[in-house]
Formats: structure tokens, sequence, C-alpha cells
């Protein structure tokens, strides 16, 4: 017999357990399938496992300059081991949170694959050898991506995904990132920070395409600064293992690179694989997507899918903001569509990046007619405090008839902590604030935020600063 529920989640990961939750605290009857670990690519191989090594190589950062902060200290040794130990064991306090939560909402976790067929009928191959049979009043899809491949760098060895790289427990001498996205660019920036020799190979002109010019050039110039060698519009096309563990790549006209670990970071597809779907409505594209409306649903009638299942940022708390409005939706409350041009983006490389709405060549192409402002970190006192100089906050704002600068469109930010700083940005964007409004805002002082509020300020015509 088919057990039912009010609504089956098929994914475990942020937008899976988080509507699991959600859905539970409305007080709907829910299950959760998950084939691998609860909190999905992000929890046990992507955001919070990626962000502990970043830590990691932000600290022995920290030590490297102790001397310029009056603590003198000898050359600090990196046991990364110890960083892997740390890093499961912060892994495995979140699962068990995630677990403890699911249990406490009366969720009904199942640990195995299920694949959705006809009438909403959910099968379940569970982890143990048996079969479960679900029915759904809904049912949410959620099964998330995995890393993509190119040809030639078969996965084993030397050759890494994001995936495999967060298991290593020693720092590789010599690294090639092929790929310089976001991921790309943190891998970069941990490794180099660790003391690595790091190059990034992107066949496209530039890293981090689609940033705001400005703030990536200031990532560049740091990169550069940590001697990380940046080779842009270069394609790979293969490699030759050395026999000792390494290996050499070989890309652009000729040219190759010895060294002893290659990350190919070159993005994320889709992981619709094991969904089963035949005999249902749902339709998946040719990039792997499944096909979804502004409200998430699927062409089979009370079915949606949500997360890196489908083509919208592929960003955890996007699958969280999705879980939610499904919710609501099939509650019946009417919510309002995720904002996909307006949500918060965050790289943790160092510097940070961080931001919301369009950049300024991106309002430009768009049509509009603006006004930007920008302020360099260097002139910031907590800044100058913590010894963290490098970047800047930059706004573009809608030009008013008469010139001046009037509804925020987006902001950006590149340098210390600006992922921690990106709120009232965030919400100056959304709630379509104008520069006026936000300027009237008081900044703690000394603070790293006060550079927000002073080029808000700056764009009203008027400031104290330079």
């Amino acid at each position: 017999m088919s057990e039912q529920y009010d609504v089956v989640f098929i994914g475990g990961g942020p937008g899976g357990y988080s509507g699991a939750l959600y859905a539970a605290s409305a007080g709907l009857k829910v299950a959760l399938v998950e084939m691998d670990a609860l909190g999905g690519t992000c929890l046990n191989r992507g955001c919070i496992p990626a962000k502990a090594f970043l830590e990691t190589a932000a600290v022995k950062r920290h030590v490297d300059h102790a001397g310029t902060f009056g603590i003198e200290s000898s050359s600090p040794a990196v046991n990364f081991a110890v960083t892997q130990q740390r890093k499961q064991k912060i892994v495995a306090g979140l699962v068990g949170g995630i677990a403890a939560m699911c249990k406490h909402r009366k969720v009904d976790v199942l640990n195995g694959v299920g694949s959705l067929g006809p009438g909403r009928t959910v099968t379940v191959k569970m982890a143990d050898g048996s079969e479960a049979s679900l029915v759904g009043d809904h049912v949410v899809l959620a099964a998330g991506s995995v890393p993509r491949l190119i040809p030639g760098f078969e996965r084993g060895g030397p050759i890494m995904t994001s995936d495999e790289v967060l298991d290593l427990e020693h720092v590789p001498a010599r690294v090639a990132v092929i790929g310089g996205g976001a991921i790309g660019c943190e891998f970069a920036s941990t490794f180099a920070d660790l003391g690595a020799q790091v190059t990034i190979l992107e066949g496209l002109p530039k890293i981090l395409p689609g940033l705001d010019a400005d703030v990536a050039n200031v990532v560049v110039r740091s990169f550069k600064k940590k001697q990380i060698d940046i080779r842009t519009g270069v394609q790979v096309t293969g490699h030759t293992p050395n026999g000792s563990g390494g290996t050499t790549v070989h890309f652009g006209e000729g040219e190759h690179l010895e060294v002893d670990a290659v990350v190919v970071s070159v993005g994320r597809r889709p992981y619709a694989d094991l969904l089963g779907l035949q005999g249902t409505g749902v339709v998946v594209d040719q990039r792997g997507f499944v096909e979804v409306d502004e409200m998430c649903r699927t062409g089979e009638p009370g079915v949606y899918a949500i997360g890196d299942l489908v083509n919208t940022p592929q960003l955890a708390h996007v699958g969280y903001a999705e879980a939610v409005m499904v919710v609501k939706h099939l509650l019946g409350e009417d919510p309002a569509p995720v904002m996909y041009d307006r949500v918060p983006w965050a790289i943790y490389c160092h510097p940070e990046v961080a931001w919301a709405g369009p950049g300024e060549d991106a309002a430009r192409e768009a049509g509009l007619d603006v006004v930007v402002g920008k302020h360099p970190f260097k002139f910031n006192s907590r800044a100058q405090i913590l010894g963290e100089t490098e970047g800047m906050v930059k706004v573009i704002a809608r030009r008013n008839p008469d010139g001046s600068a009037g509804q925020v469109l987006g902001v950006h930010m590149v340098g210390p902590w600006v992922t921690e700083q990106l709120a009232g940005g965030y919400l100056a964007v959304n709630w379509e604030a104008t520069v006026a409004e936000v300027a009237e805002f008081i900044q703690p002082h000394p603070s790293l935020s006060e550079l927000f509020g002073e080029t808000m300020l700056s764009l009203t015509g008027r400031d104290f600063n330079g």
C-alpha cells in the first residue's frame, strides 16, 4: 500500500529540506526522500565545506601578517588533515541538526532514490534494498545538480571536481583550476593563501564573467598580488599523467603546465537522471533543466521543481526562497514569484564579492539611464584597523529627470566581509528605495558598513568624505 502525504519532496538539499520543514510548520503531512546525506551538495560537498577551507586560509593569512599588528610569531605550518577533520565536524553537526529538526517537525525522512511516476506516485528504492511507495497531493522535485565535466579530464588521481577536492588532506604544491567562475576563484584563493602555486585556466576573455567590471578588476589585482597566474581566453585540450602523482595540463596553442592537482570547476548541471518521470507531464529540456513556470510548476498537475534542477540562479538561498514560495502556492496563499534579477549573490574568495541588482554595464545595456557612485575601502577607518583596505562599494541608481540619483538599482561590493554587509544593499534594491531615502539611515562608526552609507550620501550631491 502507498503512504499518502500532503507533499513529498524528492531531494534533501537546501530546497528540499527547507521546503519540508516549512510545509510541516504549516501543519502538512510531509515526506522527504534523500539518497545520500541530508543537506545535499551545499552542506556536504559545496558551500559549507568550501567556506570552512576558506576560513582556514584566512587564519593562515592573519598569522602570516601578525607581525604588522605587533604579534611576533613563527612561520605557520599547515596541517590540512586537521582542517579536514574540522570541516567534517562542522558538516556532521549541521546534518545532524537537520535530521533533528525533521524529527521534531514529524517529517518522514526516507533514505533512498525517489522516482516520480503517474498520479504523483513516488517510488523509493531504499538504501537497505527495500522499496516504498508514496503518493503526494503535491510533489516537489529538488534533486539538485552535479559538477559538469570536460572531455579528457575524467575524475581520479590528480583530476578533481569540487566534490573530490573537498576531501583533500594535504595542500598540493601546484594547482591548476580550470574555470574562473565563482567556485573556481574560491578554490584558487584558498590554495594560494595556503601556500600553493595556483594557475587559473579560463576559456572566456576574463575571470568572473558577469560581474561588474570595477568589482572584477579588484579581484584580478588582488589575485595577482597573491601570485595567482590567470590565463584567460585559453582552452584546455587534455593532460598527461607524469607517473609521480601529478600531471601535465595541455592548453592554448601548444602550452603546457606541470601540476600536482587539477580542479575542474566549469559549472554544475541539473541532476534529473534518476527522477524517472515516465508517464508524467514533467518536461526536461535539452540542457537537463526541468521546465517550470514562475511558480515553479511543472507540466504535471501538482508537481513542482525547485533549486538547481530548474534554470534559475544556482544558489542555496534561491532554493530556500523557491521552496517557501511553492509551499505557499500549494496552500493557496497566492505568493509573489521570486525576483531572480534582485537576489543576493556572494563569492567568498579573498577579497569577498557580494551584490544585488545589475552592475553598471548591465544597467546601461538594458537601456537604463543611471548615476553611479563608488567609494574605496582604503579610506575606511575600520578597514585600516583590520589591515584589509582592498575593495569598494559601488551603487547604481536610476537618473531622475533633473539629473539627480533616484531609485537604487544595484549595489555591488568587493572587500572585507562584504558578504555580511550586503543586507542593507539588498533591502534597498528590493524595496525600490531611493538614494535619498537610504542616505538618511545612520551607519555605526567605526564600521565597514559606513562605506555603504557614505556612497549613498555622495550620490545625493553632498557628503563629508573626500
